[in-house]
């Protein structure tokens, strides 16, 4: 048995409905709808939820432990909200929010605007700091990510846009020749 999908999922502060295959989960920060596998077979009792499989074919093993961290990662969302924290790093490297929407200062010839998707806020506590705010998990990751692509860091003097908890391996410069 997958021992993430034998799990139990703790409710609290959270309603939580399964109708026709769509899984709603609503809470205090809002509400998110998964459809499930109809292999999988999910049990709603008052303070928490199981997830279980008919067998152990490959594939409902491998469904069994996703959909419990899915559904994990709903309700953790709704409740809690997930944030990804970006820096900049950089001379004359900045960012600022216009309304709800962030300009990005790089080093390019241009700003970069960048216009958030629906259900993700954006704060910038300094200049040097970005923070990806939402309650989708996937969302959240999606929207740092794509920050993070305009300037990725690179090795030598560790310039660009990088996650917070992110270590940037360091490259040697060049040496002078005989």
């Amino acid at each position: 048995m997958s021992r993430i999908g034998r799990k139990p999922i703790p409710i609290k502060d959270v309603n939580v409905t399964l109708t026709d295959g769509i899984l709603k989960v609503k809470g205090k920060l809002g509400e998110l709808e998964m459809k499930i596998h109809p292999n999988i077979i999910v049990e709603i009792n008052k303070d928490e939820i199981l997830v279980k499989r008919p067998d152990d074919s490959k594939e409902n093993r491998a469904l069994h432990g996703l959909t419990r961290a899915l559904i994990y990662n709903m309700v953790k969302g709704v409740t809690e909200g997930y944030t990804k924290t970006l820096e900049i790093v950089g001379v004359g490297y900045r960012a600022e929010l216009k309304g709800n929407n962030l300009l990005i200062t790089i080093g390019y010839s241009h700003p970069i605007y960048f216009i958030p998707p629906e259900g993700i806020k954006l704060e910038v506590p300094n200049p040097n700091q970005i923070k990806v705010f939402g309650i989708n998990k996937e969302l959240v990751g999606l929207v740092a990510a794509k920050i993070r692509s305009f300037r990725k860091p690179e090795p030598y003097k560790g310039k660009g846009i990088k996650y917070s908890d992110e270590v940037i391996l360091r490259k040697a410069g060049k040496t002078a020749g005989k």
